[in-house]
């Protein structure tokens, strides 16, 4: 089919784009708190409205911890970073050009067959997944490009039956990123941003879709609702407790940058109501009946049907400076590690008895290392990690059900659908320890990936690891996140890993915002979504010294302009990030001192019930 994005010259001439570096892996809420912020001297004016803006960044990215640099570690086990690196490049312009080629503008590519299928909505979802993938690794002029296309083709008035839970954290939140990427990808934004914007407004529309779904006794949300129509009569009130409790990144930024609070106040409403509902000791089911608030499937445990519901709870504290919800995740994570956890391994229990019903460990569950980072338990993390390493080193990949007694998959649920959980966590724990060890993680992913589902026309899915059989799709998560963090993974100096030594300064309505200072909280679908942004759209009542003593570390007297005017050729590809980021509408560049220091699919069909059963999982049409 004739595609208006064609693939030819989406390869950047360039390097990777602006570099700069940074590191993950104790609690930003609990160094905030510890940390007094020397006096400096006195400074106000219009400075001030930036250091109201960037109390909650600094506190995340300011206090790195040292390592030592990447190449020393990387040398000692000879591994070469830059050759990984560009392979996984080679990877995703291949499963991108083959989507381009073959699938646009459907949903995803089916590889096996090189054509298209729409899954979650006929949003030409992979597009939309992939925008923020194409500026990390440099590509500016394709980022622009499908800007334009997205624009111009994506409609959400459209008489579709879309999962709230995937609609949000692969549209909204992937529309979200970009919008704020927009200015550092050299796009000429409008006045007013980013508080203002057309991926702002796309983003809006779509989360504006989904907010009839939040319409019940409970206010926790159905999973499925019609774009045009709202919510069916006859929908099923069951949803997952993922699919109510992983809204509040993205429908907090909405709220932020649009003013509108409904978005956020229904995504706080629908974490209470979990937590409200939560057992005497202390865990949450799988899935709930949202009018009735009864639990429906009692598992409780950290992977599929739960596991971004505590991802957002710590993701959540950490874009809002949020303590409730940080005391939140921990009163859970208390009740985990006193229930599910064995040797380091996660097993499912019925929520009310703790008694284990499934000791099987589910390959979505390896994202809990990297959460365990972001709150500072990395010795806990790294054990963790290794146990879900040797089973990724037994198959080359994680098949979806581990049984642990038995060592072996899980009748049924053999596959590996590409996900990118334990590499997400490879990559926020290396930030943490520049353990070598992580990036062995990472060659391993890049060479099982290349050798058992690389094809002609993409990346297949494992249908069954014992065997390597594909099935042919290829979901869009695997350019969004698989391949994001592998290459985040591989290179320390791109500018998602800044540590807040660099950042820019925008005139919004409300003064001066400084953005891309790092501290960038992925959601779920590894969308990236500056913090600091959160506080340019809105006038901040009460003056904030504590923040201002922190930003007179970072915020030199010394001031340098740049507007070095460097745009892409129609069809050239590559300027770096840096240059588009200079070019763009007038924006300030200013450097400051350096600082010393689940993916969960919810099904968007009817709910089938599932069964625990001698420690097996089945589904009722098994």
């Amino acid at each position: 089919m004739n595609s208006p994005l064609s693939p030819r010259s989406l390869r950047p001439r360039g390097g990777a784009g602006q570099r700069c570096g940074a590191a993950a892996g104790r609690s930003p809420l609990r160094r905030c708190r510890r940390r007094r912020c020397p006096p400096g001297p006195a400074r106000r004016g219009a400075a001030m409205s930036l250091l109201r803006g960037l109390g909650a960044l600094l506190c995340l990215c300011a206090l790195r911890l040292p390592g030592p640099p990447a190449g020393t570690v990387v040398a000692a086990r000879g591994l070469d970073m830059a050759a990984y690196r560009e392979r996984v490049r080679a990877m995703f312009y291949h499963a991108y050009e083959h989507y381009l080629e073959s699938a646009f503008p459907y949903d995803e590519l089916r590889p096996l067959t090189c054509d298209g299928q729409d899954t979650w909505g006929s949003f030409s979802l992979t597009l939309i997944d992939a925008l923020d993938t194409l500026l990390i690794l440099g590509n500016v002029s394709e980022f622009q490009r499908v800007v334009t296309v997205l624009q111009e083709g994506v409609d959400f008035d459209i008489d579709v039956n879309a999962s709230v839970f995937e609609t949000n954290i692969r549209v909204v939140g992937g529309l979200l990123s970009a919008h704020l990427l927009s200015k550092k990808a050299g796009i000429e934004v409008e006045v007013g941003w980013p508080c203002s914007g057309p991926l702002l407004r796309m983003a809006e529309e779509a989360a504006r879709k989904l907010l009839p779904a939040f319409q019940t006794p409970t206010g926790m949300p159905y999973g499925t609702v019609n774009l045009l129509h709202g919510v069916n009569p006859g929908e099923t009130p069951v949803t997952c407790t993922a699919g109510i409790g992983t809204f509040i990144v993205e429908f907090a930024t909405l709220s932020h940058l649009t003013g509108d609070p409904v978005f956020e106040d229904v995504a706080r409403k629908a974490l209470k109501a979990l937590w409200k509902n939560r057992s005497d000791i202390g865990l949450v089911g799988n899935h709930i009946d949202v009018v009735t608030a009864k639990w429906v499937a009692q598992d409780a445990g950290i992977g599929a049907g739960v596991d971004s519901y505590f991802e957002y709870l710590v993701k959540g504290a950490i874009l809002l400076q949020d303590k409730e919800l940080m005391s939140m995740f921990l009163e859970y994570n208390k009740a985990i590690k006193n229930y599910t956890k064995f040797d380091d391994w996660y097993l499912w229990v019925q929520m009310y008895k703790g008694t284990v019903s499934m000791p099987v460990f589910q390959s979505l569950e390896a994202y809990w290392p990297g959460l365990q980072s972001l709150i500072g338990d990395v010795d806990n993390a790294m054990r963790t990690f290794l146990n879900y390493y040797t089973v990724w080193k037994q198959f080359g990949g994680l098949p979806e059900f581990y049984n642990i007694p038995q060592g072996y998959t899980v009748d049924k649920r053999e596959g590996y659908p590409l996900r990118p959980e334990l590499i997400e966590s490879a990559m926020y724990l290396y930030r943490a320890t520049q353990d070598p060890t992580l990036l062995e993680l990472g060659r391993d992913a890049v060479e099982s990936i290349e050798k058992i589902s690389k094809v002609d026309c993409g990346f297949a899915t494992i249908k069954d690891l014992r065997d390597h059989r594909l099935d042919n799709r290829m979901e869009s998560f695997f350019l969004a996140e698989t391949v994001k963090y592998l290459y985040l993974l591989f290179d320390p100096d791109n500018f998602i890993h800044n540590d807040g030594s660099d950042f820019d300064v925008v005139i919004t309505p409300y003064g001066e915002c400084v953005l891309n200072a790092g501290g960038y909280i992925f959601n779920t679908e590894a969308h990236p979504i500056d913090p600091a942004a959160l506080h340019c759209c809105r006038k901040r009542k009460e003056e904030q010294w504590e923040v201002e003593d922190l930003m007179r570390e970072f915020y030199s007297l010394k001031k340098n302009r740049k507007f070095t005017l460097k745009q892409a050729s129609e069809h050239g590809e590559g300027e770096s990030t840096k240059d588009a980021t200079d070019a763009s509408s007038g924006g300030e560049k200013r450097n400051a001192k350096k600082s010393s220091h689940s993916l969960l699919s919810c099904p968007s069909q009817s709910f089938n019930s599932k069964l625990a059963v001698l420690g097996q999982v089945f589904l009722d049409n098994t």
